[in-house]
């Protein structure tokens, strides 16, 4: 089951006495119908959590006769749920206090009376025309709403929340009205909103594992950086010390850069300051450097 999919269906088990609440949830799926009038409400989705619910919320608080159909094939995603009595259109519609003659369908805040219808009423717009990438992929929550002014009501709902700092960007995407979030911690905020408590935590559990892998990453690759600069400089240091035993210059070297030079050899692979831990007496890194520096400045004195 997707992520998207896994969110619906817990959106749609949440369970409430309160009417007001419920019609604002119904409500908002009545605007993202595919036909919203007096004379005919029909409601399609790809989702049968979403189809479900409708039916449910319709049945509650109206009880009109309704007829549903299924998707017959897998090729055939969409559920279709159709009021079929004109008289409940009607009865349905005026309910919402939309007026047929209105040119745009707008929200309308009368249906939206608290914080809790706010919650409600986002919850079912989600669930009629929302969607949301799998955290593991990506950080993508959007909201498709075919007209415009709809859009943008549906984001004045979400501005004018006390305390609610998320702001849905728009856009147009082939004759539909796009509002999306991309950031991690605002999806977050409108999944915690909307009442998917575990979606959210899904997302902040991904962006948590993601951190912690790039902050390992980042250690990873910041010592694979410094143990190939050692090696590079290691690497230096033998060449240095070799050339200075061909010419002979090795043997009249002093004892301290004997000894450093004989250690670099010994151990290449080790680091200046542990090459200063296992010398007698013992000398800090930038003595060793200091040394093995000298070695290749004695190297490159008859180049």
């Amino acid at each position: 089951m997707s992520f998207a999919l896994e969110t619906k269906k817990e959106l749609c088990s949440f369970a409430s006495t309160n009417a007001e609440v419920l019609h604002s949830e119904l409500y908002a799926m009545m605007l993202l119908c595919r036909d919203f009038s007096k004379d005919k409400i029909v409601f399609k989705t790809e989702n049968k959590f979403s189809a479900n619910r409708f039916v449910s919320l319709c049945t509650m608080l109206f009880s009109p006769i309704i007829e549903r159909t299924n998707p017959l094939t897998n090729n055939q995603k969409v559920y279709t749920v159709k009021i079929i009595d004109s008289n409940d259109c009607a009865r349905i519609f005026d309910y919402y206090g939309h007026d047929e003659r209105d040119v745009n369908l707008r929200v309308n805040r009368a249906n939206i009376l608290d914080d809790e219808c706010e919650r409600a009423f986002l919850r079912g717009i989600f669930l009629a025309c929302g969607s949301v990438t799998d955290p593991d992929k990506g950080y993508h929550l959007e909201l498709c709403v075919v007209h415009r002014n709809l859009c943008a009501d549906v984001c004045s709902v979400v501005s004018d929340i006390e305390d609610c700092f998320i702001n849905f960007k728009q856009l147009n995407r082939h004759g539909s009205y796009i509002a999306y979030l991309k950031d991690s911690e605002q999806i977050t905020d409108f999944l915690t909103l909307m009442g998917a408590t575990n979606s959210a935590m899904a997302v902040m559990g991904a962006k948590a594992l993601k951190q912690i892998r790039n902050s390992a990453n980042r250690r990873t690759n910041s010592e694979f950086a410094n143990l190939q600069k050692v090696a590079s400089a290691s690497a230096n240091q033998i060449k240095a010390i070799n050339k200075l035993k061909a010419n002979g210059k090795f043997l009249t070297l002093s004892d301290e850069l004997k000894t450093v030079a004989q250690l670099r050899i010994d151990y290449p692979e080790l680091s200046l300051r542990d090459m200063g831990e296992m010398l007698d007496p013992k000398i800090s890194r930038s003595g060793v450097n200091h040394r093995l520096t000298k070695l290749i400045q004695l190297s490159q004195e008859d180049d």
